[in-house]
């Protein structure tokens, strides 16, 4: 496949591969309870289909409006009747609502802790740069953006499974990479996301993995607006099946190496696992200031 942007693996997939399909056993999330942000449309419901496939027992999908998680619902009990679907209408940025979630899930599945949690909520914010955007509207979206975070790791961290917890945080390359001007307040935003959720991993270090993600470039409705009524660019599209399929492969043990590193769904992830020791004894991946961690303290 072609390469749109730098890759850490020489292969660059804009569908999924047979490695990160979820029917694969090494992939199995059977027993295990998830719970997907943004689950009524694009990604989101992807996501809960992916792990349906890998055979989650109970899925709950979150998410402003009802309707579409009520047809998202459908179509998992269509597909996957012996799945156990909760939905439940939430604003992450309303602590209440996002903690009554949480509780109500766990009530739900009689006390079965949340296994993983696929964080895909997010909205798009001010298209402008500093000098065209108030700063105010800049600064109210990335401090709202935050606080949804934060409210879901408070909640996630009270019932989460003491073992084995999940976290992918999917967020953007924009996190890191300066692309698009008008992307400021969204990068900020998902930089500062991806530091608190590294500090979540770093105080509970031994008890759950956490990843970030760039799920590529989908045809969602929050990319659509990006793109203002441009055509999306063929050569960059990607299948909304790849992140969900990277996610759930995440979800298993064969990702754990890459546990609190920033990864791409476009990346190959056979060449990933080949590279594991390396990935493991070394920095890459990781959002950090490398330079001096690399040649350490001069006398």
């Amino acid at each position: 496949m072609s390469r749109p942007f730098p890759s850490y693996t020489k292969t660059y997939h804009h569908t999924p591969s047979p490695t990160i399909s979820p029917s694969r056993p090494a992939l199995s999330a059977s027993g295990k309870s998830i719970l997907i942000t943004g689950g009524g449309a694009g990604m989101g419901v992807q996501n809960a289909l992916a792990f349906a496939e890998a055979g989650a027992s109970h899925i709950a999908l979150l998410g402003r409006r009802l309707e579409p998680l009520l047809s998202t619902k459908t179509l998992l009990n269509h597909h996957f009747p012996t799945v156990d679907v909760f939905t439940a209408s939430v604003d992450i940025g309303i602590k209440q609502q996002v903690d009554t979630a949480f509780a109500d899930f766990t009530s739900h599945t009689h006390g079965r802790k949340i296994d993983v949690l696929i964080s895909n909520a997010a909205a798009i914010g001010p298209l402008e740069s500093l000098g065209h955007t108030p700063v105010d509207e800049i600064s109210s979206y990335i401090a709202a953006s935050i606080k949804g975070a934060a409210y879901l790791a408070d909640a996630f961290l009270r019932h989460r499974a003491p073992r084995d917890a999940v976290v992918v945080n999917v967020s953007s390359a924009n996190a890191y990479l300066n692309l698009v001007p008008k992307y400021l307040s969204y990068g900020v935003a998902k930089a500062a996301i991806a530091r608190l959720w590294d500090t979540v991993l770093f105080t509970n270090q031994g008890e759950l993995c956490v990843y970030h993600t760039q799920p590529g470039i989908v045809d969602t409705g929050m990319n659509q607006e990006f793109r203002g009524g441009a055509p999306k660019d063929e050569r960059v599209a990607d299948e909304a099946s790849l992140p969900a399929n990277f996610n759930a492969w995440l979800a298993s043990p064969e990702a754990r190496f890459l546990n609190g590193r920033f990864v791409w769904a476009n990346w190959d992830v056979d060449e990933l696992l080949a590279r594991k020791e390396e990935i493991e004894k070394s920095e890459d991946l990781k959002v950090s200031c490398v330079g001096w961690m690399r040649y350490g303290p001069t006398a």
